[in-house]
């Protein structure tokens, strides 16, 4: 592709939109400049257009978007095939394993959840489609890094804002990929409190008929409830077949 076939207008657009976060979601000119490396005339000119376009609303300081800004996710979420292939399996998997069951993609650092089924909350945060955690220390992350070669799980790692989330995260880049390989190896990632304190999580890869890891499925489950290794006791096996029957409808 062409630098020509870019526009670059549009892209510095985009680059606003993502410097929101759910820890920075008011920002200022300047903290958007900062984000984005944009010089501030230009954020300033991205954030009023949002405005404009209703996509964000601005009380003399500070910018923060607006629900408008969904319909962008959900246009995504509509026209994409995987969220309604994998939603009767999460169904599935939640009412066999009664622990709340995701599909989540990698984006970047991030996975985004893209599939749920939850009666119930096991953690603080209220995951739903759209909703991204950090892949470093998540099984579901761990899963899709699994499914790269060394060399570029390492180095999307590497670029990571790796934060202790928990007394026990790992955030050393050997350690993780110590874990990453594990993952590969034994086919399964599980993720014991590293998120978030009394949080485990199980997850199984999702491949395409060519073989190509897609997505991952997730099950949660409270720590004082059932123990990493009673999850996948329990439920491993299951989460395969699972996995197995969706494989077979994915075109």
């Amino acid at each position: 592709m062409k630098r020509t076939d870019v526009l670059g207008g549009f892209s510095k657009g985009l680059a606003t939109i993502e410097a929101f976060t759910d820890v920075t979601d008011r920002l200022s000119i300047t903290d958007v400049a900062r984000v984005t490396g944009l010089d501030r005339a230009t954020a300033r000119r991205c954030l009023l257009t949002l405005v404009d376009g209703g996509y964000a609303s601005f009380d003399g300081k500070f910018f923060t978007l607006t629900p408008k800004i969904l319909r962008l996710g959900y246009s995504y979420l509509a026209s994409a095939r995987l969220p309604t292939l994998v939603q009767p399996f999460l169904d599935r998997l939640m009412t066999e394993t009664d622990q709340p069951a995701s599909s989540g993609v990698l984006d970047g650092h991030h996975v985004v959840h893209v599939a749920r089924a939850s009666q119930r909350r096991v953690m603080t945060a209220n995951l739903s489609p759209g909703s991204r955690i950090p892949a470093y220390c998540s099984a579901m992350g761990r899963v899709l890094l699994s499914a790269m070669p060394d060399e570029r799980a390492e180095a999307l790692i590497t670029e990571m804002d790796r934060r202790k989330l928990t007394e026990i995260t790992l955030t050393d880049v050997g350690q993780l990929m110590d874990q990453v390989r594990l993952t590969r190896e034994r086919g399964y990632g599980a993720v014991d409190q590293e998120f978030e304190i009394g949080l485990c999580a199980l997850a199984v890869p999702v491949r395409d008929p060519r073989g190509r890891v897609i997505a991952a499925l997730n099950i949660g489950a409270q720590a004082y409830i059932k123990s990493m290794e009673r999850m996948i006791e329990l439920h491993l096996d299951l989460m395969y077949r699972v996995r197995d029957s969706l494989q077979e409808i994915i075109p």
